[in-house]
């Protein structure tokens, strides 16, 4: 039985995340200096003396949320808890690969860094009157459903991005395309609609032009072949090889994250321990909404992480 480390993705940051474990670890200061280096920016003071504004825009909370995580990993290792698989909801696959062995932290910092910015890029593109593109989760309703009311609506310019749980679908679209996209979900029976705090269409073709810029520039990394068991945001299932991690890295820009495969896939190999290693506890509520018996602990703390290993 293998514990499970589970990173989050773009919008869990929040400002002073991972001060706590900055102060505790040497290994986290570690991880803090690289990352600054390779991003050109101060990350200390971006994370702890940063706005939730500063923490917003894809082109710095690419890096951010991404060394977070590497930081709470890091900090549980220090701990004594090790993981026997890694999954990583979209940006936070990145993590995942680096605690597979896929990727190092340099390499990693330094692809999050240039698939922020062509992200950014990508999106302010598409900016228009309305306001910026953006996501919304829908929730209290299933992906069928949401698909049917968007047809129904005759609304075509809104994808589905994110298959988070059976009531949650989180959608990706320019602004006015959302906006009526919410007001058609909400008739048709959508308990709620909550924009995300994120600057973008992900996971949709609307980003087309960023996921050509990332391939390029995935060409110039090396991929290993997994070391431990980790998931594939495109197909919710184990990667097979270096090979394969590239190539679905880049897929992955423009493809829907199927996070409900994932924890699916993750709960029927066995897992003794199932942690969301990185700010805030979206994953573990998204976890309970399918495995209620048996819980996702948060471990993006040092209060956190000293109470799951008993220190």
């Amino acid at each position: 039985m293998k514990t499970v480390f589970l990173f989050p993705g773009q919008g869990a940051q929040y400002p002073g995340m991972g001060k706590d474990l900055w102060e505790k670890s040497d290994a986290v200061k570690d991880l803090f200096r690289l990352a600054s280096g390779v991003m050109g920016l101060d990350m200390k003071k971006l994370l702890f003396e940063g706005s939730a504004a500063d923490l917003k825009t894809t082109d710095k909370a690419q890096g951010a949320i991404t060394l977070v995580n590497l930081s709470a990993a890091a900090f549980l290792r220090d701990r004594g808890v090790v993981p026997g698989a890694a999954a990583g909801f979209s940006l936070g696959e990145y993590a995942a690969l680096v605690t597979a062995g896929v990727i190092d932290a340099e390499a990693v910092f330094s692809l999050v860094k240039f698939r922020g910015e062509v992200m950014e890029a990508a999106s302010r593109a598409l900016d228009t009157a309305e306001g910026p593109p953006g996501m919304t989760a829908v929730m209290g309703l299933d992906l069928p459903d949401v698909r049917d009311a968007l047809a129904a609506a005759g609304i075509a310019d809104v994808y589905a991005a994110n298959y988070n749980s059976p009531v949650q679908t989180v959608l990706s679209g320019a602004a006015a395309a959302l906006g009526r996209a919410e007001a058609a979900l909400a008739a048709a029976g959508a308990r709620r609609c909550i924009r995300l705090a994120v600057s973008g269409p992900f996971h949709s073709p609307l980003l087309a032009q960023a996921r050509t810029a990332f391939e390029a520039e995935l060409e110039k990394y090396s991929f290993a072949d997994p070391a431990l068991t980790v998931y594939s945001n495109v197909t919710g299932k184990p990667v097979a090889s270096g090979g394969e991690a590239k190539r679905l890295a880049g897929e992955q820009i423009t493809s829907a994250v199927l996070w409900v495969d994932i924890e699916k896939n993750v709960k029927a190999a066995g897992c003794a321990g199932v942690l969301e290693a990185g700010p805030g506890t979206v994953l573990a509520g998204l976890w309970k909404a399918l495995f209620p018996e048996q819980p996702c602990l948060a471990a993006g703390t040092v209060e956190a992480i000293l109470k799951i290993s008993g220190q």
